[in-house]
């Protein structure tokens, strides 16, 4: 499915749906194996090594600060959950703009059948709006604008919540991320551990469920490995949910 023509071009070209969720997958998917890789060599990391390769340039930066392997051990699972919130959310930012691309493109397309530079200048500015907005905002457009209601939007919002404090430093739960129960919810999709493939041919989608994390006010930010691994799965869920919204839209604003 495609759309046209793209705002910001110069000239009009098709946009095909597909490819956009093709491409965005792919990067989602280096994510979690960069995240993989680093979950394993984090997991074979060895003190005596650790201290042979620090001191082989038999100089450091400050030597007097130099941190033991169980420090700096400490110090970068800290770094690799921030890294991966970080990660998912921008991510998320980037599925969104360019989901909203499509829908401004499809939109434009059926108010001004034809039209070809009056819908690419319609398409900019709409995707120019979008693009500056906050993420709430880009929720309550996305629902106004195209009647799509986005999947884990929520899950969003509470890492956002996290990615921002990380951002400012605090590791803790703030109050004013907490929900009217004092909470703080991430809900994290998972494949239903009850769920027996038939064979040896594993299903494209298998059936998810979802994992509920709950922080407190004041309590420390923390995932396991599994749960860093299901950020960026949830992220997947969230895209596919989303792509296809647009896919509905957009042959709803063809055939109307």
């Amino acid at each position: 499915m495609s759309s046209q023509p793209a705002p910001g071009s110069g000239q009009s070209r098709q946009i095909n749906l597909q490819d956009l969720v093709n491409q965005f997958m792919s990067g989602l998917q280096r994510h979690f194996d960069m995240l993989a890789f680093n979950l394993a060599a984090r997991s074979r990391a060895d003190e005596a090594e650790y201290d042979r390769i620090a001191k082989a340039p038999r100089i450091m930066p400050a030597a007097k600060v130099h941190q033991n392997f169980e420090q700096t051990q400490a110090y970068a699972r800290d770094l690799m959950i921030r890294q991966v919130v970080g990660d998912a959310m921008n991510l998320s930012v980037t599925c969104l703009n360019n989901a909203h691309l499509f829908l401004a493109l499809a939109k434009a397309n059926q108010d001004l059948p034809g039209e070809h530079d009056k819908i690419q200048a319609q398409a900019q500015e709409a995707q120019q709006a979008f693009v500056k907005a906050s993420l709430d905002q880009k929720f309550d457009q996305l629902e106004k604008e195209y009647d799509i209601r986005c999947e884990l939007e929520d899950t969003l919002t509470s890492l956002g919540f996290v990615a921002q404090g990380f951002m400012r430093q605090k590791s803790n739960v703030e109050a004013q991320q907490t929900d009217q129960n004092g909470e703080l919810v991430i809900e994290l999709k998972a494949v239903d551990q009850g769920y027996t493939p038939v064979g040896d041919q594993q299903p494209v989608e298998p059936p998810m469920v979802e994992i509920r994390k709950v922080f407190r006010e004041g309590e420390k930010i923390f995932f396991t490995d599994q749960e860093l691994q299901l950020v960026l799965v949830t992220i997947a869920a969230f895209a596919h949910s989303l792509f296809g919204s647009v896919a509905r839209f957009a042959r709803q604003a063809k055939d109307g």
